[in-house]
């Protein structure tokens, strides 16, 4: 393995990689007037990547500020497939005035580094990026190529990011059959102080939906009895009410089974979703992945106190399990009935088992850096750049390693006020990252 110092070094400039890349501000609010872009962080990548000395791809994917970064690393026979590492650059916006320390500081204060990005996903980028500049510097070859990509616009769905790059680009990412990114390896604590880290091997689609009632404008002060507002509330309170049934897929039921084997915990099916709440904090997010979701996030209608609007809108968030689609379809048609438009963006969900070369070479390099841990699949109940790249054939999984304390309720951190990172953890999946990349 590395000679321990230089791992360390490696792993602390991981620290002040992803401190630095906090700093830049990448918001991505998904509408193009207000946007920030991601472009300095890419040339930031660019940057540090040419450096050491990578021949890069630097590809700018239409609209403003949308740029990627895709740099190759040969391995030592290039006849395996290849690594995908990919991550993304933009990040959501944050209100200062709601945090201890500035969102974009990258502040490294009590043991963290501070601000938008830091779980999500800045903290696995700044990883990557520091283990690539390190096998660059050193000449080290890893057993197969490693490609690293720093994307756009993951979080409005990779329309200039992965989505755009697989339809446009596909042979950057050439040879690729395996890839690892965010939303996983991180550690939960579970009984007798056993850390148990989280794989992600799934992850529901994602719709996002609106929903469009059209109606007769009028005065409000008359008698109306159709209204676009009125059947629209009514509609959007039915479905936001709606409770999609239970499914307990092969992900969930195998990850509650580990759970089960480490801590003589029992799920049983007549009462999942309370015996789930078990689990603490995490549970939030293991919950999400029992059913389907269907969460109205915006209400747009009207324009003046004293005018009916003709069209009233509402927008809703979808999440459906993998193998649900069809049902779940027909579900919102019996709901919503026929006189709501429905038009949306969907992303598919995306499922592969926890088993193979690639898990072992995971679990492995976990187990070395922390003796005594697990690892285990589970299902994210968000979505990621792993959509776009299941239409490559490629296998995906969520790695990127972090060892967390006990009391750090991680998963509210994702777009949440005070997002943070330990700088141990930081430093702990720099080293975790290391052996898995140089015995995957």
């Amino acid at each position: 393995m590395t000679e321990p110092n230089l791992i360390d070094e490696a792993a602390d400039e991981a620290v002040t990689l992803t401190s630095e890349l906090i700093r830049i501000d990448s918001t991505n609010t998904g509408d193009p007037a207000t946007l920030t872009g991601e472009r300095e962080a890419a040339e930031y990548v660019a940057g540090k990547l040419t450096e050491v000395g990578y021949e890069i791809t630097y590809v700018e994917s239409g609209g403003k500020n949308r740029h990627n970064v895709i740099a190759r690393l040969a391995g030592a026979d290039p006849g395996r497939g290849a690594l995908l590492v990919h991550g993304h650059l933009d990040v959501v916006p944050a209100d200062a005035s709601e945090w201890s320390v500035h969102p974009f500081s990258g502040a490294v204060q009590d043991g963290y580094v501070w601000g938008r990005g830091a779980v999500d996903m800045k903290d696995m980028l700044g990883m990557s990026l520091a283990l690539a500049r390190h096998y660059k510097r050193h000449g080290i070859v890893p057993p197969r190529d490693i490609i690293f990509a720093f994307l756009a616009d993951e979080e409005a769905g990779g329309q200039y990011g992965a989505q755009w790059l697989v339809d446009n680009r596909p042979e950057l990412f050439e040879g690729a059959t395996e890839a690892v990114s965010e939303v996983g390896g991180f550690s939960i604590t579970l009984r007798d102080g056993v850390r148990a880290y989280l794989i992600e091997t799934a992850e529901k689609g994602i719709r996002w939906m609106t929903l469009r009632v059209r109606g007769t404008a009028g005065h409000g002060s008359m008698l109306h009895r159709d209204n676009a507002v009125t059947t629209l509330s009514e509609a959007v309170a039915r479905l936001g009410n709606h409770r999609f049934p239970l499914v307990l897929t092969d992900s969930v039921r195998e990850f509650l089974a580990g759970v089960t084997e480490i801590t003589g915990w029992d799920f049983p099916e007549d009462d999942l979703e309370g015996s789930v709440a078990k689990l603490g904090n995490i549970s939030r997010m293991i919950g999400a992945t029992l059913r389907d979701t269907a969460n109205p996030t915006m209400l747009k209608a009207g324009y003046k106190a004293n005018v009916i609007p003709s069209v009233a809108e509402a927008t809703v968030d979808c999440r459906i399990l993998p193998g649900r689609v069809e049902a779940f379809n027909r579900e919102l048609d019996e709901i919503l009935g026929p006189d709501i438009e429905k038009e949306w963006l969907e992303l598919p969900p995306v499922e592969t088992t926890f088993d193979g070369a690639l898990v072992d070479a995971m679990s492995a390099a976990v187990v070395a850096e922390d003796p005594g841990s697990r690892t285990l699949p589970y299902m994210l109940s968000g979505g990621t750049d792993a959509k776009a790249f299941s239409k490559l054939g490629i296998r995906n999984f969520g790695f990127a390693p972090l060892q967390l304390p006990e009391d750090l309720d991680f998963s509210a951190l994702f777009h949440g006020v005070d997002e943070r990172v330990p700088v141990e953890a930081l430093r702990f999946g720099t080293r975790v990252l290391d052996r898995f990349f140089r015995n995957s």
